[in-house]
């Protein structure tokens, strides 16, 4: 049974980003900033900043697997983002909590490689995304290098190469692929997403900025969001994408960092 509440509970379990613009800090501040109660599960540790990745340093799967029972003996989420997942083990206890504990909606970030090109998780972790995760999910939101890693083949390098990728994604057993475009090259910024009945691009205009990093965090973040105040999933992703692009264009507000900075996650408050 869906209960109603006027400001849902929503749950992010992620990896943690000391700079604030990518991780967990991205995801709790767009939960927040789109209506949502936001609580949070720390799947790792990184030593990074706007400009990359010099370490990471798993949770243990244990103390991961603590983390989610004593919140979800306490909050009932209505929905959960998962980010970045380090090991088997990692995800093989994030799906046991789920699975008895299930909210309406899964939504699942494959974060594998950070905007700077450093890859965050090794093989073994990539393939237990694959196997134990993504099966578990509503909706994947990889962009093109993570959705080429899934599938162990080249990038898309236009609109035909991400419509031939996406339905390959759906059947590792996601109910839905949210296939970012944010890669291709243009003024455009295509997204694809396709469902068990539908397959819909939702269009934006790629803006001018270096300010780019935990973009897929934060829309992800923001589907999250938005399904859990009951958008339908195309209405979710297309406003999600909207908010998003005016956090870029809000960006140049920002001075964090010299390398890529982070999108301004409360354009609308402050």
């Amino acid at each position: 049974m869906v209960v109603s509440r006027s400001i849902p509970n929503t749950l992010t379990i992620a990896g943690s980003d000391p700079s604030g613009g990518a991780g967990i800090q991205a995801d709790l501040k767009t939960l927040s900033a789109l209506g949502t109660y936001a609580t949070s599960v720390i799947t790792a540790l990184t030593a990074q900043n706007t400009r990359g990745v010099s370490g990471v340093h798993p949770v243990p799967a244990s103390f991961i697997a603590a983390q989610l029972a004593t919140l979800l003996d306490d909050v009932v989420i209505d929905a959960v983002k998962i980010g970045m997942v380090a090991s088997r083990e990692v995800a093989v206890a994030i799906r046991e909590a789920l699975v008895p504990r299930r909210p309406a909606w899964i939504v699942l970030d494959p974060v594998m490689v950070a905007k700077s090109g450093d890859f965050l998780v090794d093989n073994a972790g990539i393939a237990a995304v694959r196997e134990c995760l993504v099966p578990l999910a509503d909706l994947i939101t990889p962009n093109l290098p993570e959705a080429a890693v899934l599938l162990d083949c080249p990038v898309p390098q236009d609109r035909a190469g991400m419509v031939a990728l996406a339905p390959r994604l759906r059947d590792l057993g996601a109910g839905a692929v949210l296939l970012k475009g944010g890669h291709l090259k243009g003024e455009e910024c295509p997204d694809l997403l396709i469902t068990a009945d539908a397959t819909r691009w939702i269009e934006g205009a790629r803006v001018d900025t270096t300010h780019l990093h935990g973009t897929g965090c934060t829309l992800s973040s923001a589907i999250t969001a938005r399904l859990a105040h009951h958008d339908a999933l195309p209405d979710a992703a297309a406003a999600a994408k909207m908010w998003l692009e005016k956090a870029l264009a809000a960006s140049s507000r920002l001075d964090v960092g010299q390398g890529q900075g982070p999108v301004h996650h409360f354009h609308a408050w402050w």
